[in-house]
């Protein structure tokens, strides 16, 4: 059984406070006490903060501690934007254009902007979106609610919690986690370290990938983007067989994929996915270019073949040398510049591509060769 109230006008508080409480835990919140006039937990919160207290221990809280503040737990149901320098409204609200329709908790320095999160993990930031003064209090974050007082100011709702609106899209993009780590847009993937919560060989975790890395830069862009409908069959086979080319097991580029595939506003199906792991193919860029036309190849760091430091492209490397150069020659720079920029071709395939004898691309390649343009 709860503790007897107190009678008289700090019984009547912590009655009101009690109701106040009761209705936040009926929407789903987790309430708990703050210490008076502050916004520190008065309780040892650790275990609350993945699991919610009985409705009557989190009563039993508010009464035993008073005239305590109240403070809601973030993360599971709820993300708060807590915006304290109010200069960056304007920047966060050309991010966040609905931002204003939601509820919105007037603080003593700005707003607290509340969301419902449905299942998503969210990571907390001290710098919403790079912005100073902008944070996300998601897990493992609390924040201090209506009707709290601080050193006088009461902490009051300037947009009612019945307006409440869905976690946006953009937050969940950056800032979703599987376990404990950061993903990379949403997928699970750490950028450049390991994937959490994802088990691999001997307790090791997936990490992504496990040769060149995040910096052969179309492997990057794929997973950055939210493939849609026309793009995504083509762009995760694709991405498969650079895993794989890239030094990966296969194994390894499948949960990887997996990963992906389970980010996606709209995922491919299990029966559309195993069409993808039938079988693997070595991607030259070229093929890249031409079946994904977002990839962008400028960026690129490295040379696919070996994963070498690229030297720059061949064509600007060489540009003061081709007036020295025959047409043949120049012809040939060109189609390594760009056609087959960043690969190892062989003559056949230049000479099929430009439609020359073999015999003329074979004694220009010698030239070039002769003139240091390529090895």
């Amino acid at each position: 059984m709860l503790p007897l109230l107190p009678v008289g006008m700090k019984g009547l508080i912590q009655i009101i406070n009690t109701r106040i409480v009761s209705e936040y835990y009926q929407k789903g919140y987790s309430p708990i006490p703050l210490k008076n006039n502050s916004k520190f937990p008065a309780i040892w919160w650790k275990k609350y903060q993945s699991k919610r207290a009985t409705l009557k221990k989190t009563l039993y809280w508010f009464v035993e501690f008073k005239e305590s503040n109240l403070g809601l737990v973030t993360g599971g149901k709820l993300v708060v934007i807590d915006l304290d320098d109010i200069k960056k409204l304007s920047e966060l609200m050309k991010i966040l254009p609905g931002i204003d329709r939601t509820t919105k908790v007037k603080t003593r320095r700005g707003y607290h902007f509340y969301f419902s999160n449905n299942a998503h993990k969210i990571r907390s930031t001290k710098k919403l979106f790079g912005l100073e003064g902008v944070e996300l209090h998601a897990e493992r974050r609390q924040v201090v609610a209506p009707p709290s007082k601080v050193d006088g100011f009461t902490y009051n709702f300037k947009v009612p919690l019945s307006e409440i609106q869905p976690i946006p899209r953009q937050i969940i993009e950056q800032y979703q986690t599987i376990g404990e780590g950061i993903t990379l847009s949403g997928t699970g993937i750490k950028e450049g370290k390991q994937a959490p919560g994802i088990e691999y060989k001997k307790r090791k975790v997936l990490s992504l990938p496990r040769y060149n890395g995040i910096d052969r830069y179309c492997i990057k862009q794929i997973l950055y983007k939210d493939l849609q409908l026309g793009e995504r069959d083509s762009s995760l086979f694709i991405l498969y067989g650079l895993l794989c080319q890239n030094k990966n097991r296969s194994e390894h580029a499948k949960k990887v994929i997996t990963l992906k595939n389970n980010s996606l506003s709209k995922p491919l199906t299990d029966q559309e996915m195993k069409k993808i792991f039938r079988k693997r193919y070595s991607f030259k860029c070229s093929t890249v270019r031409e079946t994904l036309p977002y990839v962008e190849c400028d960026k690129c760091r490295f040379k696919f073949k070996g994963g070498r430091l690229r030297m720059g492209n061949i064509l600007v490397k060489n540009i003061r040398k081709l007036p020295e150069l025959s047409n043949t020659e120049s012809r040939i720079v060109l189609l390594l510049g760009t056609v087959f920029e960043g690969e190892n071709t062989s003559i056949n395939k230049i000479a099929e591509t430009t439609k020359m004898d073999f015999r003329t691309v074979d004694k220009a390649v010698k030239g070039l060769r002769e003139k240091g343009i390529i090895e």
